[in-house]
């Protein structure tokens, strides 16, 4: 049903070039999204989501593989926005820039970030560092060469180490602006909603809970208790909150060995990303939570409500009262997220 409402009156795409490193389609742009990692189990379905939203004009896709066959395939759809679908540039001696890179990242407005290798039975996020951690900063390096202004929506994980790492290599660069890198957690919203939802009998779209921390395990902390009109057991809030920490784990187990939480993060990001493109066109009152530099608690980057404005993040907002039961949740979590924060930094900065 929400795709259905995002689709817009057909427009007709032109096939420009179709060759085996690009693919194009060409229509008129205004707000451009890149996606980075766009072939991926995250990237496709993040991508069609991308373009079936009426707010997105033009599309950048970027992986170091299948990328144009995911173009060409999301360019059939009836959308006004147009695509392309880039490579690496091929190697060649002397060296050059990455003109694939470069194609993607150009006038973007947003670069989503799920570039990465996905979780597998009895990993952690942290476990997956070594890879994603060397994969988000050659990207966000061509980040800040290419596309410098656009607000960075990392979903990459360990988030809680990797958007550190962003941060670190746009201030190299030169070019970094607070309020414009942002971790992605509305999956841990979504997951809270849901549970939440089901618990009490209720639809998930009139509920909204404020999860707060990081994106791993327990630094994820949902504050069911500002959610007005429920009544909740101890029993429930318990199991509904190791379930919002450890709901990766639920899906890949699911999976068994197939892949993660790719759907649902995809939908979480696509929902992230609208509404920081409705807040980059001018609409107000867009807050959702997010993971960004902070300093409303120890942690130098916090998840918690956030403002979106014409530049990004104009407002970091206090989380409000915790529940003894939540501040027990949230002394626990500090600690662990301090030490994910430091190894992002340290993995630049080493």
């Amino acid at each position: 049903m929400v795709l259905a409402r995002s689709l817009q009156s057909a427009s007709k795409a032109v096939l420009s070039q179709h060759q085996r490193r690009f693919f194009q389609s060409t229509v008129q742009n205004n707000a451009k999204v890149a996606v980075l990692g766009a072939a991926g189990g995250i990237g496709q379905p993040l991508s069609m989501l991308c373009k079936i939203s009426p707010l997105v004009d033009e599309l950048g896709c970027y992986d170091v593989v299948g990328t144009p066959g995911v173009s060409a395939d999301l360019s059939h759809i009836p959308s006004k926005s147009s695509i392309t679908g880039n490579l690496p540039s091929a190697s060649s001696w002397p060296s050059s820039e990455n003109t694939g890179l470069e194609q993607a990242l150009t006038g973007a407005d947003v670069v989503v970030i799920p570039a990465g290798v996905p979780r597998k039975p009895g990993m952690t996020r942290d476990d997956l560092f070594n890879t994603n951690a060397s994969i988000v900063r050659t990207l966000v390096e061509g980040c800040a060469k290419y596309a410098p202004n656009a607000v960075l929506a990392i979903i990459s994980n360990p988030v809680n180490s990797t958007v550190p790492i962003a941060a670190e290599v746009l201030k190299k660069a030169g070019v970094y602006d607070p309020k414009k890198l942002c971790g992605v957690t509305t999956l841990d919203v979504c997951r809270a909603n849901t549970f939440l939802a089901a618990n009490q009998g209720m639809d998930p779209k009139d509920i909204d809970v404020t999860v707060i921390g990081g994106h791993a395990g327990i630094t994820i902390l949902p504050l069911f208790s500002q959610v007005k009109g429920v009544n909740i057991s101890s029993e429930d809030l318990d199991a509904m909150t190791v379930r919002t920490q450890f709901g990766g784990d639920e899906v890949v187990q699911a999976k068994a060995g197939a892949g993660s939480a790719t759907l649902s993060m995809a939908y979480a990001g696509w929902l992230f990303t609208e509404n920081v493109l409705k807040a980059l066109r001018g609409d107000t009152d867009i807050v959702q939570c997010a993971y960004v530099e902070s300093s409303i608690t120890d942690a130098p980057y916090f998840a918690s409500p956030c403002k979106f404005g014409k530049d990004g993040v104009e407002e970091v907002l206090p989380f409000g009262d915790l529940t003894p039961y939540e501040q027990a949740w949230f002394d626990k979590m500090i600690p662990d997220l301090k030490k994910q924060i430091t190894k992002g930094e340290e993995f630049v900065n080493n």
